[in-house]
């Protein structure tokens, strides 16, 4: 029988042996690591489990009843604890090979050194008291999943040893294993369960045990004695220290700049500014640590595919999310194949010249020939798996038809599906009130010009068809869609861009009688210069052909204002790179017990992994948001820009839509809001998700705070506030507004607020972006041409072809062809999404409080009764922006779906 005694372990804090430099913050304050916490070694268990009865025998043998002073002690017990692992489902040999290796040591007690720490304390050694065991012999694998196994571990536990607390596990292999759960057995005859679902590194990476705490939530002034000091170095474990690379099997949570967008080292044209600070305010992001770039001291050196960026080691995607994203982007390789094709034979990209062509995408796909695919391999050196794809067959590169024209291919033509978008839409955030004229602007005159809109009352009265703006101000029917003091500042810079062109715009919507938004008058303008004084223009929808095509062009060019807008600001700043602060304060200050730990993790996953993804290929100098979108390389100076407005008291729901207008408090309306606009679907289905978080929120406040100061003196939670304000929104710390968190009801509004953000408002503003922006005239990302006026040189073109000038000024076929693919592929829905209200099989033990397990299904219960209300509210024919000849019905807010790009679904968090 082969017996493995290991060493005494140490969990004094090393940070993966870097010395540190600067103390650590716990609780917002720096802490200084003077003490240790020294496990003390225990007698160990000496049998293989294979079967019960070998189990009995190691639970009677008499080396089993020793203690560490060799005596014999009727009053200890033994414990079994199942130890489930989960493997990589696809393998190769070597892998195999490996884990069959893995499988042997396991099972002869060489692989896994786990401890069980009590909650009580040893007046000995004034930490918890623990025993110790290697997993020894496995269970059969259960037959639903293949790629997962089970140990056994059996403990000889002392009479008066209390009930375990948390686990400390020493992997002993040479590489990283991913642990799902601890059960432990035989305390009392209630299992316990200690819930991982992470990734422990090998000691060869670093010598520390993994601290893994079982599934009780304790604030931190409830935390039992004997983990008190676990608690804390777990804790200071995460933070790190602020220095050096961080490695890919480590977990430390850290902030830092967005440094790292350019390429100055490889092209002075792709180097990009910092943001963050004061000249250009910015949320922080995941702290990576990489050595400066060579030409800029202040820039990052980058880290390019298929080498990942580092974010903390169970960050990342797990395995059919990798599988799933990565089909994701070959798909949207191969569909830049089409156009990169005829780059090739042609030597330049090319725009469409007929709508034919853009609807050849999705009937016909696009047919390479032998000859083709030989030229296209070996101009782009694609690779022989790829020329392998390549030849499956003709209709290989084919789009699916996106919901806005699948049944109504000209819906995209009529004004009020252009002001149905704005509310039902992929970018419904926009809209608001108009509240007065004339319309002005906030920008200095002194180098903007006026700040009065050439849209006028006069004017807007000839679309009212007798009604006076004044009227209408008073009935509250003018809204509109302003991005003309965000834009004007970077249009000069833009329309010095080689193929772009744009103008800060202005669209007024008239609310009528029956329902409908109707758009009446658009604003574009340009940036004033000396030699013209004429920058703004104004267009309202004629009837003559020829004002009809400029209506149509000044349209496209609302669109792809919004489009750059919704990306840049609503979609990537407002969701994405604002929750990544709340995640790192998360796991560096609200230990994993605690209780609002417990609540926001699944509202975490994936995001760290999707953002470094974007930094990496989305949003960086030269990357794809850059390349398709109308600010062009300006593109996160622009997201900048947006910040400088951003606060956190207005990203919940209510407060959104009552500052822009859209609602009004009102005691007797269903959750306390009266929209004025019934028919807003965005707003509508949203506040019946936004109430049933709300709801569960405060049910779980109110669960674990009982107290009245109880909020107040919680130190890890007040820490975790004081960091998301000064360190993750470092360049707002000051402001005003940002709420107090004093009491539950604090507490409960911040929390809905961030639940809101990762699950429901993400939802509405990313998986609709194929199927509103899949067809390119609907919604072009860019414009590539002023709208023509009668002195132009271009003008009499326009006027003898319309067509082709509205098609030569939307993208290119290479740009449209790239920004679908990437929309499908930020539309798609992995197969192992976690959707809000849903629970994973894997992670059903989360908590041990049939309480909130009670709260938690009344909340999926509610969200169950919000799909059924939302299914109806698409059958209401009254409702005409979400229902009605050739109308997608607006599923954005449904909370299930399935994989794909469904067009529906609210995931727990922000995952792709």
């Amino acid at each position: 029988m082969l017996a493995f005694k290991p060493k005494p372990s140490s969990l004094r804090s090393t940070f993966s042996g870097t010395a540190l430099r600067s103390p650590p913050r716990l609780y917002g304050v720096p802490v200084l690591l003077s003490f240790s916490w020294t496990t003390r070694s225990r007698p160990l268990v000496r049998a293989v489990i294979s079967d019960d009865k070998a189990v009995e025998t190691a639970k009677t043998s008499p080396l089993n009843q020793k203690h560490s002073n060799g005596s014999s002690d009727s009053s200890s017990k033994q414990v079994k604890a199942v130890v489930t692992i989960k493997k990589k489902m696809k393998e190769n040999i070597t892998e195999k090979i490996e884990n069959k290796w893995e499988m042997l040591m396991n099972g002869i007690g060489r692989g896994i050194l786990i401890q069980l720490i009590s909650e009580e304390i040893d007046p000995v050694t004034n930490s918890g008291k623990s025993v110790e065991a290697c997993v020894r012999g496995w269970l059969p694998k259960p037959p639903e999943h293949d790629n997962i196994l089970q140990y056994v571990a059996d403990f000889t536990v002392p009479s008066d040893f209390g009930r375990p607390g948390a686990v400390l596990i020493t992997n002993q292999h040479a590489k990283e294993f991913h642990l799902l759960e601890i059960v432990v057995q035989d305390f009392d005859g209630v299992p316990i369960y200690f819930s991982a679902n992470t990734w422990i590194h090998s000691r060869n990476d670093n010598p520390e045990s993994r601290i893994i705490f079982r599934n009780q939530a304790y604030l931190p002034s409830q935390t039992p004695p004997g983990i008190k000091d676990l608690r804390r170095e777990d804790l200071l474990s995460i933070c790190g220290n602020g220095k050096g690379e961080r490695m890919p099997h480590e977990r430390i949570y850290d902030y830092d700049v967005y440094n790292d967008l350019g390429k100055p080292d490889k092209d002075k044209d792709l180097a990009r500014p910092v943001l963050g600070g004061e000249e250009r305010p910015y949320p922080r992001r995941c702290r990576t640590g990489r050595p400066a770039s060579k030409i800029d001291p202040l820039c990052e050196s980058r880290i390019e595919k298929p080498h990942p960026v580092y974010v903390p080691r169970d960050e990342a995607f797990e395995e059919i999310k990798q599988d799933t994203f990565s089909a994701g982007r070959l798909k949207a390789l191969l569909h830049n194949l089409v156009p990169l094709m005829a780059a090739t034979l042609s030597s330049s990209d090319i725009p469409f010249t007929c709508f034919s062509e853009i609807d050849k995408l999705y009937n016909d796909g696009f047919i390479l020939k032998d000859d083709e695919q030989r030229k296209l391999g070996d101009n782009l050196f694609i690779g022989n798996m790829m020329k392998q794809v390549l030849n499956v067959g003709q209709k290989l590169l084919k789009y699916e038809i996106p919901a806005v024209i699948r049944k109504d291919r000209f819906s995209w033509l009529r004004d009020n599906e252009f002001a149905r978008q704005a509310l039902a839409g992929v970018n419904p955030v926009n809209i608001e009130i108009l509240k007065e004229f004339p319309i002005l602007s906030k920008l200095d005159p002194a180098i903007y010009g006026p700040p009065e809109s050439v849209i006028t009352k006069e004017l807007i009265e000839q679309e009212l068809h007798g009604m006076s703006v004044d009227k209408a101000l008073e009935e509250k029917r003018l809204f509109m869609v302003d991005f003309h003091d965000m834009l004007l500042p970077f249009i000069k810079r833009i329309n010095n861009l080689p193929g772009r062109k744009s103008y800060a715009s202005r669209t007024v919507f008239f609310y009528t009688k029956t329902g409908i938004l109707r758009p009446i008058a658009i604003e574009l303008s340009l940036p004033p210069t000396p030699s013209s004084n004429r920058n703004k223009y104004v267009y309202t929808h004629g009837h003559d052909a020829t004002t009809y095509w400029i209506w149509k062009l000044a349209k496209a060019h609302v669109c792809a204002n919004d489009a750059g807008v919704h990306q840049l600001a609503n979609h990537w700043l407002r969701t994405h790179a604002c929750m990544e602060p709340y995640i790192i304060a998360t796991h560096r200050q609200l230990s994993s017990m605690h209780p609002i730990y417990k609540l926001l993790h699944p509202h975490m996953r994936y995001t760290l992994e999707i953002n470094a993804l974007a930094r990496q290929s989305l949003i960086n100098g030269g990357g794809i948001i850059e390349a398709s979108f109308s600010p062009g390389k300006y593109a996160m100076e622009l997201s900048a820009a947006a910040y400088e407005s951003w606060r956190f008291d207005r990203e919940a729901l209510p407060a959104d839509l009552i500052h822009r207008g859209m609602a009004v408090e009102d005691p007797s309306a269903p959750g306390g809001l009266k929209l004025l606009i019934e028919d807003y679907p965005y707003a509508a289905d949203g506040l019946l998700i936004w109430s049933a978080i709300k709801e569960w929120v405060e049910s779980y406040v109110e669960h674990f705070y009982t107290e009245p100061d109880s909020v107040t003196s919680d130190v890890e939670l007040q820490a975790w506030w004081s960091e998301i304000k000064n360190r993750g929104h470092h360049d707002k710390r000051n402001e005003p507004w940002w709420p107090k968190l004093a009491t539950k009801e604090d507490l409960s509004g911040i929390l809905t607020t961030m639940i809101w953000t990762a699950s429901g408002q993400h939802a509405a503003i990313n998986f609709g972006q194929y199927p509103f922006g899949g067809y390119m005239p609907n919604r072009p990302t860019l414009m590539r041409k002023l709208i023509p006026q009668e002195t132009d040189p271009d003008f009499e073109k326009f006027m003898q072809n319309p067509q082709r000038t509205f098609l030569s000024s939307l993208p290119t076929q290479l740009q449209a062809t790239k920004i679908m693919a990437v929309q499908d592929t930020l539309s798609t829905h992995s197969p192992d999404e976690e959707y809000l209200g849903k629970m994973n099989e894997f992670h059903s033990s989360w908590i041990n409080d049939h309480k909130v397990l009670q709260m938690f299904d009344q909340f999926a219960a509610k969200l169950g009764e919000i799909e059924e209300i939302i299914n109806e509210r698409n059958k209401d024919m009254r409702l005409k922006n979400r229902t009605g000849a050739g109308i997608p019905p607006y599923e954005l807010l449904l909370p299930s779906s399935g994989p794909g790009v469904t067009g529906r679904g609210i995931p727990n968090s922000i995952s792709i």
